[in-house]
């Protein structure tokens, strides 16, 4: 049984050093097989190991940012004990903790942080850790919004489960830690709440959240934003570049974006990458989460009222081109306002039982609001059973 009691309590120091052995052969990830890749875009295990490599321990020098400029690493060092951590969403690695290691060490303590931080056990952050246990550098990779544990050990604490959004996470909390920053803005990052991230709020000082999207499931999608402003790349480069604080290239006429960097650490990793997260599958429902023959009815009902948007195998018509304004599909004309394109796509549906709320702003908090939502403002006309019937084939993708 885990206890965040000080009895057990052990040296940081040696705790670390007694695990460097044990450590050297956990948390090694298995290559995801290159046959999960689509047919057009076969690619090497190899790609797709360095790939996964980049996604979960990458931070392209971003340190700068969360170190040199927002302070985090002092932050967390003397504030952020492992509870604490869990609390804001952060999450741990099971495969790389020795087994049975969280009973013997105290959960409230800072001290713990680090040394998870130094055993490279929380998702999404690296850290440099001195002789001495401070913290000297912090960063951020891709895996710390994209990415979740499977709560095996306790909530927060599992198996990685890469692709899968963290809804849990409150990044703008996490933020707002920062000594450094104004009043007004931590206010802006409060605001968002868990699982929402603004991706332009640095860029044009407007604040409307979106919903932090999964990564899997899109092998076959051309763009994968809200917007369809680009290509997975491009949109791993912006976020790379502009949110994660990385040292890349990157440019955007239409936003009126144009950083370069030298070293350029990001450009030679997009393809690596973007072969990791198209290898990653859209997770299969459950057992008995959903009721079979009515899944059928509702794929009737889905087929007559919503594949002309959700389109074939990719799931979104926006692979043949189609974007769609805000007033078409009832959605908030704000967020889409400030992207490139001025307009929402038809967003790929996979995994939908996984990642509830639901639309960009996460507004649809059930599947059920979801079909209610479409059925008025598309005028559908669908009855109660239908529309539950519709349902019931939403949870079986």
């Amino acid at each position: 049984m885990l206890t965040n009691s000080s009895r057990g309590r052990i040296d940081v120091a040696a705790l670390v050093a007694a695990l460097t052995v044990v450590l050297a052969g956990c948390g090694t990830a298995k290559p995801v097989a290159a046959a999960n890749t689509p047919a057009a875009e076969k690619t090497s295990p190899a790609l797709i190991a360095e790939g996964q490599k980049t996604f979960r321990f990458d931070t392209f020098g971003d340190e700068k940012l969360w170190t040199n400029t927002l302070r985090l690493h002092q932050v967390v060092e003397t504030k952020v004990d492992p509870t604490t951590a869990l609390t804001v969403g952060l999450k741990v690695d099971v495969d790389a903790l020795p087994s049975g290691i969280l009973a013997k060490v105290d959960l409230k303590s800072p001290a713990t942080t680090v040394a998870l931080l130094k055993m490279n056990a929380v998702v999404g952050l690296q850290a440099t850790v001195d002789s001495n246990n401070h913290i000297t550098r912090l960063g951020v990779t891709c895996a710390l919004c994209h990415s979740t544990v499977d709560n095996s050990v306790m909530p927060g604490i599992g198996h990685r489960q890469d692709g899968w959004p963290n809804r849990d996470l409150n990044v703008g909390a996490i933020i707002a830690l920062s000594p450094v920053l104004a009043a007004g803005k931590k206010a802006v990052y409060t605001s968002w709440g868990p699982g929402k991230y603004d991706p332009r709020y640095n860029q044009d000082g407007k604040n409307s959240a979106v919903l932090i999207p999964p990564a899997y499931g899109l092998a076959h999608v051309t763009n994968d934003t809200y917007t369809a402003d680009g290509s997975m790349s491009y949109w791993n480069a912006y976020v790379a570049v502009t949110q994660m604080g990385g040292q890349g290239n990157f440019s955007d006429q239409r936003l009126g974006i144009a950083i370069t960097h030298a070293p350029d650490l990001v450009s030679s990793k997009l393809d690596a990458l973007r072969a990791y997260q198209h290898s990653l599958p859209a997770p299969a429902p459950p057992a008995g989460s959903f009721d079979a023959a009515v899944a059928k009815r509702g794929q009737a009902v889905f087929q007559r009222t919503c594949a002309g948007c959700h389109v074939g195998g990719s799931g979104t018509d926006n692979n043949n081109g189609k974007l769609h304004a805000a007033s078409e599909t009832g959605m908030d004309t704000a967020y889409a306002a400030r992207t490139a394109n001025r307009a929402y796509r038809t967003t790929p549906l996979r995994g939908l039982w996984q990642h509830p709320p639901y639309f960009h702003d996460g507004s649809a908090a059930t599947l059920t609001d979801v079909v209610a939502h479409y059925n008025q403002v598309r005028t559908l006309n669908l009855t109660a059973a239908q529309q539950q019937d519709l349902v019931e084939y939403l949870k079986s993708l």
